[in-house]
């Protein structure tokens, strides 16, 4: 295998992207076929949640979305059972991250069926979630039987698939190789971007082939224009979804805990459903992923009073699905409090007599801001926006937006929903402080002699200490040099020198050392050019005052934290 075969970036990747593509795709469609099929039973053909769910009496709601639950809660115990079981990990942003081999089927498939019971019934959450997680299986599946014999890691496929599978879901394949890179490698090298944009681009291709073609949320004739007034608006937009994402993972967080002390999944899930059901009587609009409710506000059929109450419903239902454990996803979710956001700021800065044009084009932005928020991922969720409505004027504020919320969530120490981004930013920060941290963090005791001393002394020096070399110093702690143990015991056994003998006759007075104010990757440099365990360190090449040793296994400590 040459060298270009091994890049991280080839022909193989390319081709294998499209074939994968084109699978995950199909999956994410007969996913959504069985949502269709199972509301189609249910509600008498009614497709929207919000809707159908009119056709039974209100106090039938809570029941509905409560036995959807419990039956989503018998399939997650049953694969949470398997991977305890196993010690697998199921989530397809962990297998890419930590390289594995394989996302599990039986896992998979089952957490597959407890979504579709908690989506088909109404439970606040995503259909992404499930989706991508049955792409990413069929990657996993499509590497170990079609590709097995290439040179190309199963993860990279996965990944492929996993993007490819958000892509159908959002019509978005641009955004959706961004999230993969961004959320699971951590990084977006155009290496490995490229074959995960193909993947998404074919998987779009597929859904447009088979009817598919228009804009999730079309919204192509609103224009943002560029006014104070908007900047403004556009900047609170930013900075409050920023706050709100850390209200919404909190919640989450405090959701989890309060569900944490009921242990059956099925009365867990089942719970969780009954609330959400309950809520569901204060307005339907809060139940399913809350696609067709973001269309009826980019269409402005809510006023002010309803946009509020929707959000704070919408945040505690949602909140409620995911704590009980079910399987789903939080982009449309996230998508909708974005919206609901989004539009209230608009309307109440026209009530405050700065109109600042077409309301729907801020409830877009809101979108891409608390998705970004919630997300850790503002590329993404900026593109995200671009490439779900068709419409470039909302590049430039949702840039703004997104990064500003962003930056409010990680200051104000918000976990993304996605896990692998806190370990992305563990590593990060661990190699921000090895660049910039310094020497002196890092120095242990470490003992010396005086030229005077034997070297007797020496060689009872270096059993105790157990180390090859003793520095040695003078009267008032300058650094002279160091001693080899190697270099004593051969003299003694040439009868050069007694173990009487002062060690000051054989001193290596250019014995490689570092200093107090450099950083550490300049002390990992220094080891590097040498084979020793330790290394002197001098206040600084003036006086050179020994202060005490660094040693190479406190920078490989240091460094493990983001290698």
């Amino acid at each position: 295998m040459n060298s270009r075969s091994r890049h991280a970036l080839n022909w193989t990747r390319i081709l294998v992207a499209i074939p994968v593509g084109l699978v995950a795709s199909l999956v994410t469609l007969a996913f959504r076929e069985a949502i269709v099929w199972i509301d189609g039973l249910l509600f008498n053909g009614q497709t929207d949640i919000t809707q159908a769910m009119r056709i039974y009496p209100w106090y039938c709601w809570p029941l509905i979305v409560g036995c959807g639950g419990l039956i989503a809660g018998y399939f997650l115990r049953y694969a949470t059972a398997i991977e305890q079981k196993q010690a697998s990990r199921s989530d397809y942003l962990e297998v890419i991250n930590a390289r594995l081999d394989a996302v599990p089927t039986r896992t998979s498939l089952f957490r597959g069926l407890s979504s579709l019971a908690s989506i088909s019934s109404g439970a606040s959450i995503g259909r992404e979630g499930p989706m991508v997680q049955l792409s990413a299986l069929s990657g996993s599946l499509m590497g170990r039987w079609l590709f097995k014999n290439l040179a190309l890691k199963n993860s990279d496929v996965v990944a492929m698939a996993a993007a490819a599978g958000l892509s159908s879901v959002y019509h978005a394949p641009l955004a959706s190789a961004i999230f993969v890179a961004e959320i699971a490698f951590g990084i977006s090298a155009m290496q490995r971007l490229i074959p995960l944009i193909i993947s998404s681009g074919t998987a779009v291709l597929t859904m447009w082939s088979l009817g598919y073609h228009s804009a999730i949320y079309p919204f192509s004739h609103g224009q943002f224009e560029l006014a104070p007034e908007s900047i403004t608006l556009t900047i609170a937009i930013g900075l409050l979804a920023g706050l709100l994402g850390w209200v919404m993972i909190a919640m989450i967080n405090h959701s989890k805990r309060l569900f944490a002390p009921l242990r059956s999944l099925p009365l867990r899930l089942g719970l969780g459903g009954l609330l959400v059901g309950g809520l569901a009587i204060g307005s339907s609009q809060i139940l399913g992923n809350g696609y067709e409710v973001i269309v009826r506000i980019m269409a402005g059929d809510f006023l002010l009073p309803m946009l509020l109450a929707l959000l704070l419903l919408k945040m505690l239902a949602t909140a409620i699905s995911v704590g009980s454990s079910a399987v789903g996803g939080l982009f449309t979710p996230a998508l909708l409090i974005g919206a609901l956001m989004g539009s209230m700021m608009a309307l109440l800065a026209v009530k405050a007599g700065f109109p600042p044009g077409n309301v729907a084009v801020f409830a877009a932005i809101g979108m891409g801001a608390l998705l970004a928020s919630v997300s850790q991922a503002p590329l993404m969720a900026m593109l995200m926006v671009l490439e779900m409505t068709l419409n470039s004027s909302l590049l430039f504020p949702a840039m703004i937006a997104s990064v500003l919320a962003s930056m409010v969530a990680y200051r104000l120490h918000s976990n993304s929903t996605y896990a692998v981004v806190g370990e992305h930013f563990s590593r990060s920060d661990a190699k921000f402080d090895f660049d910039n941290g310094v020497i002196s963090q890092f120095i242990v005791a470490g003992a010396s002699l005086t030229p005077q001393d034997s070297v007797g002394k020496a060689l009872a020096v270096s059993s105790l200490k157990r180390e090859r070399f003793v520095y040695v110093t003078d009267d008032r702690g300058q650094f002279l040099g160091a001693v080899s143990i190697h270099d004593i015991s051969h003299k003694i056994l040439d009868k050069e020198i007694t173990l009487t003998s002062p060690i000051g006759c054989v001193i290596d007075s250019d014995f490689p050392t570092v200093y107090a104010h450099q950083t550490i990757r300049e002390g990992w440099e220094a080891f590097a050019q040498v084979t020793l365990e330790r290394l002197p360190v001098l206040n600084n090449a003036e006086e050179k005052k020994y202060l005490g040793a660094l040693t190479k296994t406190s920078l490989i400590q240091q460094a493990q934290d983001f290698i």
